[in-house]
């Protein structure tokens, strides 16, 4: 067949430079076919390696096909095209094209067979994501995209400095589980620092601690079309990578746990509509992270499903913020409230994303989240289940109830702004389908699983519990309204540090060495200038040929001195 040994990416490559060029009726035909196309060819490929060539004298393999690799890159490219349904008529021309190279290399990386393809497409994304941020289109915009791209430069930087150091010590480029963690770090081999360097540079991309505010800083600023796109590629292509390189490493459990619980409690304090859906980003990749870290075939299972199913509903969720901004241009909370009457559709699709990340019974997220407490369970994990029961009412109380509630329900705020336009209604409705029909019937997605283990999800028990979980935890947020109700306030970040402390310190460091310097130049030159007049004085009384101008005479010093030095530090080596 035409595409047995075609890279799927090239053909999302190739309908982002199309986009550019072309007319407006043309660029919406390519957006929206180029997926579909894309689709038939993940479909059409068969399993094993199917592309090797050189690169730079490195044996790679760009094209490599299992059934996790498939899945992933079949939600990306179903994602490409419901991004550009909802944008294609708003968007800017450079961020359609941007997104869709951003699309491109997830599904590169997702089919990356060893770690330079892996690389090279891993940067590709990095690259257009910024873009896509810098399309906002403001000076925040602007300032986040840069902050944004020197996170993942800085990721970038680790994970290639551990891909260098892995083929020197192990003389392989593939990607396979890497052997354990030591964490011993008085006991540390050259292997086990290139191992966490490889880590240290996927987690990143994850929005692992302590870099986990790069997410919620960048993602808000954006249009509201970019922050559709953004929520899928990143985190989850690094969650893939994680699957694929390092399949129950224990650490990731208590990583994973940290993000759960961060993203929580950060989301119940926030104003912004888009970053309670921003922290909500780094919450949920923290599941599948623990589940990573638990590393049985039932985990990663739950990891791949819960990273498919959150694809979708965190799009819509997204979908539906982006609709309420672009027709109010409002973000916050305290600005919004009583948008129900007039926006009923993107209402109906947020109350379903918002049930569907909350694990609602006949919803995608409860068909997934499910099943990675099931693999806490089995493997004897109490603690870590109490906490992933814990984080699912937590999920409820700031994503299923507080977004729907505050922006489309609460106080009266006295706007009556136009429901979606038809594009952005039709991928709103497309995907509030798909969590649904993925709740009801998720033997679908059971089909793509790398592997045969699961449980079924839909037992009378699991039901009565997730009810109750999430039937109190509603009502303790209307008892506690008083409480959850947000001011018109910001939340600080550990990202304060960088962005504040650290700054403001190196500016003191950066005014004291200034003045420390200014304070010995001036000093020096006074020196010099004593010297000058003594040899001035030595040539006009004794004769010498020494007279020369006051410049010449200064420069001759300083090389001079520049070559004493350099004969200095030359034998000291």
């Amino acid at each position: 067949m035409i595409f047995e040994s075609f890279p799927p990416a090239l053909i999302l490559l190739t309908a982002a430079l199309l986009a550019v060029i072309a007319r407006p009726n043309a660029r919406a035909i390519i957006l929206l076919v180029a997926p579909l196309i894309t689709l038939w060819a993940i479909w059409s490929l068969p399993e094993g390696v199917l592309l090797t060539t050189r690169f730079l004298g490195y044996p790679i393999e760009p094209l490599e096909v299992t059934p996790v690799r498939r899945m992933f890159a079949t939600v990306f490219t179903i994602m490409a095209f419901a991004g550009a349904l909802f944008s294609f008529r708003t968007a800017k021309t450079a961020e359609l094209g941007a997104a869709f190279a951003y699309a491109s290399g997830a599904v590169g990386v997702s089919f990356a067979g060893d770690l330079i393809s892996l690389f090279i497409w891993w940067e590709m994304m990095a690259i257009f994501s910024t873009i896509v941020i810098w399309c906002g289109g403001t000076e925040a915009s602007r300032r986040a995209g840069i902050r944004y791209a020197m996170m993942h430069i800085l990721s970038g930087v680790l994970l290639k400095i551990g891909i260098e150091g892995v083929y020197v010590h192990t003389g392989s480029l593939d990607i396979v589980a890497m052997q354990a963690l030591n964490l011993n770090i008085f006991a540390l081999q050259p292997i086990d620092i290139d191992i966490w360097l490889l880590l240290a540079g996927v987690l990143i991309n994850a929005a692992a601690p302590p870099f986990s505010a790069w997410l919620p800083d960048a993602y808000p600023e954006t249009s509201p079309t970019g922050a559709v796109f953004l929520s899928a590629f990143t985190t989850k292509t690094a969650v893939l990578a994680l699957i694929l390189l390092f399949p129950g490493q224990q650490v990731l459990i208590w990583v994973g746990l940290y993000m759960v619980f961060y993203g929580i409690i950060m989301a119940l304090l926030e104003n912004d509509a888009r970053r309670i859906l921003a922290y909500s980003i780094i919450n949920q990749v923290g599941f599948m992270v623990t589940a990573v870290g638990i590393g049985t075939e039932l985990a990663l299972n739950g990891a791949a499903l819960h990273a498919f199913a959150h694809i979708i509903y965190k799009a819509l969720l997204l979908m539906s913020a982006g609709v309420v901004m672009y027709r109010t241009g409002l973000r916050r909370c305290t600005d919004l409230g009583g948008l129900f009457r007039t926006m009923p559709v993107t209402c109906i699709c947020g109350i379903i994303g918002a049930l569907a990340i909350s694990s609602f019974p006949l919803t995608s997220g409860y068909t997934t989240k499910t099943m990675i407490s099931v693999a806490a369970e089995h493997e004897h994990l109490v603690f870590v289940w109490y906490m992933l029961a814990a984080a699912s009412a937590g999920v409820f109380l700031h994503a299923g109830i507080k977004f729907p509630w505050f922006v489309f329900f609460q106080k009266d705020s006295g706007l009556r702004p136009k429901d979606a336009p038809w594009n952005m209604a039709a991928a709103m409705i497309f995907f509030a389908f798909l969590c649904i029909a993925l709740g009801v019937y998720p033997d679908p997605l059971y089909a793509m699983l790398p592997n045969h283990a699961v449980v079924p999800v839909y037992k009378p028990e699991k039901l009565v519990f997730y009810l109750q979980l999430l039937l109190f935890s509603g009502l303790a947020f209307f008892l506690l309204l008083d409480y959850m109700k947000r001011t018109n306030t910001i939340t600080l970040d550990l990202d304060w540090f960088w962005r504040v402390a650290i700054f403001n310190a190196g500016n003191w460091v950066f005014d004291q060495t200034t003045r420390i310097r200014g304070g010995m130049e001036k000093a020096f030159v006074g020196w010099l200038k004593s010297k000058e007049e003594t040899i001035e004085d030595l040539s006009e009384r004794d004769g010498f040929i020494l007279r020369a101008t006051s410049a010449t005479g200064l420069g001759a010093l300083y090389v001079m001195i520049l070559l004493t030095l350099y004969v200095f530090v030359y034998y000291l080596e």
